[in-house]
């Protein structure tokens, strides 16, 4: 959702206003706030921005990350992700997340797994589904992810050559099985380092958002995450809200 900045939204954002640190002169900022850092959407998240940290440093837009987590989860998600640790800021609550007023996820009696759980399923979770069986049936939109080339690895899938995803359905586009496998590999991650990445479940069905703010902080783009894998408006191009501003200022 993109609208112009009112004084309501710059108080509705100045918890995570003073959080910042001040950027450089003449910068914008795109401000990520994350769930949990064993949550898909954060690792998908990572790994859609990963890959343009050059065109946003040419673009002169300044990221920063928040999410749930400690020091060891901050670690090993940057090193399993490519994300850049000094633009990840790390805090063991949710404090953040409710201050901005972020969807906390379904709250159900039983501690917080009930509720994850359901979401999962798409209850308290429009559009999980849909996300979740775009990933089996593939995706004519969205780019090719894995390369002929690559061997792919994703517990407890044995190794396989990622040529077998052309074999199967063709090229320059996401195949059928290809997202549902990288999800496969990043849950592998996860389950086998949980602890780590998740020290306490009680925030786990907890929601982000994204904030471009321009040179004097007011607010360009604003999304509130209301599911599960739906960090943005088109799962299928992520950023395609920073596209104007990678390639020049939005007319």
């Amino acid at each position: 959702m993109t609208r112009q900045s009112t004084e309501s939204q710059q108080q509705t954002l100045q918890p995570l206003l003073e959080r910042l640190t001040p950027a450089a002169s003449a910068w914008r900022r795109l401000v990520v706030v994350m769930g949990q850092l064993g949550d898909f959407d954060s690792m998908e998240y990572a790994q859609a921005l990963v890959p343009r940290l050059a065109d946003l440093e040419v673009a002169r837009i300044d990221l920063q990350a928040f999410a749930i987590g400690d020091e060891g989860s901050a670690e090993r998600f940057c090193a399993f992700t490519g994300f850049p640790r000094q633009c990840l800021e790390v805090d063991s609550s949710s404090e953040l997340h409710e201050a901005l007023g972020l969807y906390a996820g379904l709250q159900v009696p039983g501690g917080p797994w009930p509720g994850f759980l359901l979401m999962c399923a798409g209850v308290g979770s429009p559009g999980t589904l849909q996300e979740v069986l775009r990933g089996y049936t593939g995706d004519r939109s969205a780019p090719q992810i894995f390369a002929d080339e690559e061997v792919v690895k994703a517990w407890p899938l044995p190794d396989f050559p990622a040529a077998m995803f052309a074999r199967a359905g063709g090229r320059g586009f996401q195949r059928p099985f290809e997202l549902a496998t990288k999800r496969l590999r990043n849950m592998g991650e996860v389950l086998s380092n949980w602890r780590t990445y998740v020290p306490c479940d009680d925030h786990i069905a907890q929601r982000g958002g994204t904030f471009l703010l321009d040179e004097e902080g007011a607010l360009l783009y604003e999304r509130w995450e209301t599911h599960l894998l739906g960090f943005a408006d088109d799962m299928a191009a992520p950023l395609a809200f920073l596209e104007p501003y990678l390639n020049g200022d939005p007319s």
